[in-house]
């Protein structure tokens, strides 16, 4: 009965795919390239939530299809696989490794809980903001890869080794994710996304923007994201669900610890100085405009072999290394951006948008309805930029053609822009790669991305209506 399961499941992808290339409606999809981006969509995510093979496996699918298909440029389409995020989430990745051959994992770990306490709530409440004050600033893919080996690290301490088949390490995972994808939206400087708006923004208008109008006009967006994904995640989390242990015991633990080794500090050095630099990328981009944050941990993590040990040897070695790295993690991230990369070059996009413009709107809220979930909903199966690459000019396009001012609407755009909770695509590939099965994600993100959508038409209607500062720069 299981072989059999597994077997439909199998089979499911590939018709899901035939279904949408021979049935979807020509007169929205006239292209076959883009017919068949939309199958793949649907036959990768398919596979991803039921998992009839191994998620590595299915994240080479949009190269299979569009050898097949001639989709998009290939050239395109395996770029993705050597991004500048994979080799940043590959450096994280031995930095990582090297905590765990010195044991600086546990000692973080031990410190982290003897500070924040184990109850899960407040896990819950610590990660989330962490994770999206970080993003405000920095590139929520870096933001990503460096704090969710931290967390990977404080569950393995308290013996939730296998997050797949862990409630609690599945959460604070996803908690994560959704912080860092949250607090992109606080700032033009959360991510390439929000600088695309910027650039329409100044199209628009003729004028240069500020940043400090942005954060103004997203403040309340932020506030009532923040509390709104916060309290759905606390969902099913009783106060008293502990993690491991007490503070106390944690503070026991830690104190029971001998001092740092030379190779503990190394490794935290190696993590603090690749950290520091991704972050402060602006200070030094004219001086050394090649050493971008995916190089800076590359390098670090090659420092990571030099390290000797007391006996005289190498505290890494490649050969035991390749076999801890997260292999599954890069797949899955590069296999979201191929799909990505379909469903742009195709006109997917594209068509999508323009059925959107070709409605009649009697209604300004159902505008906003539209524009939010078109947006959330791109954005998961793509990525958030070329998200906004597409959407952007396309809801212009609508909202002049109604004769109304575009700006508001712009914002309105972004929200659902840096906005995605459902597939593990994106920053969401993060959490996979350690263990967090995507029908879990699939299962928290639907209620998620329901509530955040009807909340943020809610609110972007209000503010549209209620504040005219909304509607300028």
């Amino acid at each position: 009965m299981k072989n059999y399961n597994k077997l439909k499941r199998t089979i499911t992808g590939p018709v899901l795919f035939i279904l949408c290339y021979l049935f979807l409606p020509v007169s929205v999809f006239p292209e076959a390239a883009a017919r068949a981006a939309i199958g793949t969509v649907a036959w990768t995510a398919f596979w991803w939530i039921t998992a009839p093979v191994g998620f590595a496996v299915t994240a080479f699918l949009p190269i299979a299809l569009n050898a097949l298909f001639s989709i998009a440029d290939m050239s395109k389409v395996i770029a993705n696989y050597s991004s500048e995020t994979i080799l940043l989430l590959l450096g994280a990745s031995i930095i990582s490794i090297s905590w765990e051959e010195t044991g600086l994992d546990y000692r973080i770990s031990a410190k982290f809980l003897s500070l924040i306490g184990s109850n899960l709530r407040k896990q819950i409440i610590f990660w989330f903001i962490l994770s999206a004050g970080l993003s405000t600033i920095l590139p929520n893919a870096v933001v990503c890869a460096t704090i969710t080996p931290i967390a990977v690290s404080m569950l393995r301490y308290v013996g939730e080794h296998d997050i797949a088949k862990s409630r609690v390490g599945s959460l604070l995972l996803l908690t994560i994710a959704y912080g860092t994808g949250v607090g992109g939206l606080a700032s033009p400087l959360g991510g390439a996304m929000n600088l695309v708006t910027v650039d329409y923004l100044e199209q628009l208008t003729g004028m240069e923007y500020m940043y400090t109008s942005w954060v103004v006009r997203f403040l309340p967006i932020m506030l009532v994201l923040v509390i709104s994904n916060i309290l759905m995640l606390l969902i099913g989390v009783k106060k008293s669900e502990e993690i491991g242990g007490s503070k106390e015991y944690f503070e026991t633990q830690f104190k029971k610890m001998p001092p740092m080794t030379m190779q503990e500090k190394a490794s935290l050095w190696l993590f603090i100085i690749a950290t520091v630099l991704a972050f402060s990328r602006q200070l030094y981009q004219d001086m050394l405009p090649g050493l971008k944050p995916a190089y800076v941990f590359i390098i670090c993590a090659i420092f990571s072999f030099l390290i000797p040990t007391e006996e005289g040897s190498r505290l890494m070695s490649w050969k035991s290394t390749q076999k801890r790295i997260e292999w599954e993690l890069m797949y899955v991230f590069a296999g979201g951006l191929a799909v990505g990369t379909l469903v742009n070059n195709s006109g997917a996009a594209a068509n999508i948008g323009e059925l959107v413009s070709r409605m009649e709107f009697n209604s300004t809220f159902v505008l906003i309805l539209i524009i939010i979930t078109m947006t959330v909903l791109l954005s998961d199966v793509t990525s958030n930029t070329a998200t906004a690459a597409v959407a952007m000019p396309i809801v212009i396009s609508i909202v002049q053609g109604m004769g109304l001012n575009a700006i508001p609407y712009v914002y309105i755009a972004s929200i659902g822009v840096n906005l995605s909770y459902m597939l593990p695509t994106s920053i969401r590939a993060i959490p996979v790669g350690y263990g967090l099965e995507p029908q879990y994600m699939l299962k928290k993100g639907m209620p998620i991305t329901i509530v955040v959508i009807l909340l943020m038409s809610v609110l972007s209607w209000a503010m549209l209506t209620y504040w005219p500062a909304f509607s300028t720069i």
